[in-house]
Order: structure tokens, then sequence, then C-alpha cells
């Protein structure tokens, strides 16, 4: 969960409105904008003094970057929509994993709203959890070296690659 808190700047991500989404969704259609630009093409039907208020709360939450640009702000996504999804999703995974309970029953919850979704999702599921299994072992076999230190903190021993 690292990546989202690291997104968002704590450990909840704030909460976007239908509309703060909208403008969120124009600027990574736009890349950068001001606010007159945003209203310009027509797709968003709010006063002007709403947008900004609007992507100036966007700015506040960490989400957009702004620079100045005559008497305006120029406002740019600080992150990919993937990143926004993937930092979400990580999240909401984490709070049900740190419901606390202990048992299964959270990942079961996840294979049940997988499968409702689109069964072959499982399989996908399968895949992903047996590659990251592969990853680890191999981390753990190739890469890591355990060091041994006594209780002055000096090493005395490592311990081999695996």
């Amino acid at each position: 969960m690292t990546k989202a808190c690291s997104i968002f700047g704590s450990n909840s991500r704030p909460q976007l409105g239908p509309f703060e989404q909208q403008l969120l969704q124009e600027l990574w259609s736009h890349r950068s904008a001001t606010v007159r630009e945003l209203l310009a093409d027509g797709k968003i039907h709010k006063a002007y003094t709403t947008v900004m208020t609007t992507v100036d709360r966007l700015y506040k939450k960490g989400l957009l970057d702004r620079v100045a640009e005559g008497r305006a702000f120029r406002y740019t996504p600080r992150h990919a929509p993937e990143e926004l999804q993937r930092a979400t999703a990580l999240e909401s995974i984490g709070q049900l994993l740190g419901s606390g309970d202990a048992s299964s029953l959270p990942l079961s919850y996840l294979v049940e709203a997988l499968s409702t979704h689109d069964a072959q999702l499982l399989d996908e599921l399968q895949l992903l959890v047996e590659r990251k299994r592969r990853e680890l072992q191999g981390l753990q076999t190739n890469g890591w070296e355990t060091k041994v230190r006594d209780t002055r903190g000096r090493k005395t021993k490592d311990r081999g690659q695996g």
C-alpha cells in the first residue's frame, strides 16, 4: 500500500465527488488546461467559479500540479489514471485485509467478486499468484542475503544466498 500513500500523501485517499472525477477525466484528456480551456470545449456546464474552486480542491488534495499562466493557473494531473486506479484498489484491498479478521474470509470476498464479474478472472488471478510466488522464491534464493549480528550490532556471519 506504499504506492497509495505516496500518491495521496496520507493513509487515506481523498474522496472524490462526481464533478471532481469528471474534471480529472477532462484534464487527463487535455493533459493540461486552464479553467477557461476546460469550459471552452463545451463538455462542462458549470460556472467558471465552480470549476475554478473544484480544480483548486483537486490541487489541494495533491492530485493536480499548477503553474501560473498570466492571471490564471494551468493545471496538470500529477498521476496517470492507471496510477490513481492502482492506488485506490491497493488501499481498498488493504482495508479489506486489515479489517481485523485473521481468517481467509476477506480473500473469499475477492474471489467471489471476481467470479461474479467474470469467471475467467479467477484463472488470471491464479496465474498472477503463481507468477508472484516464483518471483518471491527467486528473490529469496538469488538476491537476498541474511546477516547475523551479535548483541553489539557487529556482523558475525553471512548466511548463504539460499
